[in-house]
């Protein structure tokens, strides 16, 4: 039960912000497809929307009232899955200003700083290990490797690689295919994040991260998927690691994410090239700019 809480909490805040007044929105299994989410809980987002006054829902048909504010959505802590918070808990630890080279992970403590048992833990530093971040020692203690300029050259050409292919293959992809409503989805996501980007430039790394794995999951490459979770995970801190400009940095990006989404549904591979090749180099030097140590020696 508490799963599939999470799962309405999280898909209700992800509908509810892509919301323009008077639209009409699409029967409950568009919306189901649309949110990767099942019926039933398509039908309990309504429900709310209705009840919290944001939409009229009368029989099939369904008009926007309102935009929704902060107040309407559920807090982050309670979209978090237990995943998300051991990653989060993590990625805090080893981005914080004192770690350094030869830091030391202790799985126990992790366990208890989060609250939760030390094998969810396990399992996660087990499968972060194999990039080449972290290394296992005796008696349940990592050592971190660091995050050197030549990692983050390495990671940014990985992905560089496996993004142009997966974008290439989303071109291609039939006019049918869901990928390309939950395109649109994303479009309008984008739009609304860059109507009120001075309240909302700080949600930007949770909308790239999805917009980028939706890129990713035309590959239909279980390698790509798997080792997209690293390059999903360092790409999606690193807009938090420095603040500076955040938010002329984020509404660059999301700029360069529409030209991305209008050159992928042209299905035009020149453009779709172009405009990946346009955000990646983007990204790649936001991410040496992030990091102090590596600014400096670049």
């Amino acid at each position: 039960m508490a799963r599939q809480n999470t799962v309405f909490k999280e898909a209700y805040n992800r509908y509810a912000v892509a919301l323009r007044t008077d639209t009409a929105l699409p029967s409950e299994p568009e919306i189901a497809a649309q949110l990767g989410v099942s019926r039933s809980t398509a039908r309990a987002i309504l429900t709310r929307l209705s009840e919290e006054g944001i939409i009229r829902w009368n029989k099939r048909q369904k008009t926007v009232l309102r935009q929704p504010t902060d107040r309407d959505l559920f807090p982050s802590e309670e979209t978090d899955s237990l995943h998300d918070i051991i990653e989060r808990s993590f990625m805090q630890r080893i981005l914080a200003d004192d770690a350094a080279p030869g830091m030391q992970i202790n799985e126990l403590e992790l366990a208890r700083e989060i609250g939760t048992g030390t094998t969810s833990v396990r399992e996660f530093l087990i499968r972060f290990s194999r990039f080449g971040l972290i290394e296992k020692r005796p008696n349940s203690h990592w050592t971190l490797k660091g995050f050197t300029r030549e990692f983050a050259l390495e990671l940014a050409d990985v992905r560089e690689m496996f993004e142009l292919h997966s974008a290439a293959e989303f071109g291609r992809l039939s006019r049918d295919n869901q990928a390309w409503i939950d395109l649109a989805a994303m479009r309008d996501e984008h739009l609304a994040m860059l109507g009120d980007i001075n309240e909302r430039f700080k949600d930007f790394s949770v909308l790239d991260e999805r917009f980028h794995l939706l890129i990713h999951r035309a590959s239909k490459n279980r390698f790509i998927a798997d080792f997209y979770d690293a390059i999903a995970i360092i790409f999606h801190y690193h807009y938090q690691w420095n603040k500076t400009a955040a938010r002329e940095r984020n509404e660059r990006a999301i700029h360069e994410h529409l030209d991305y989404i209008a050159a992928l549904d042209s299905g035009d591979q020149a453009a779709i090239e172009k405009a990946c090749r346009v955000h990646l180099r983007s990204a790649r030097q936001t991410l040496l700019q992030s990091l102090p140590q590596i600014a400096e020696s670049a």
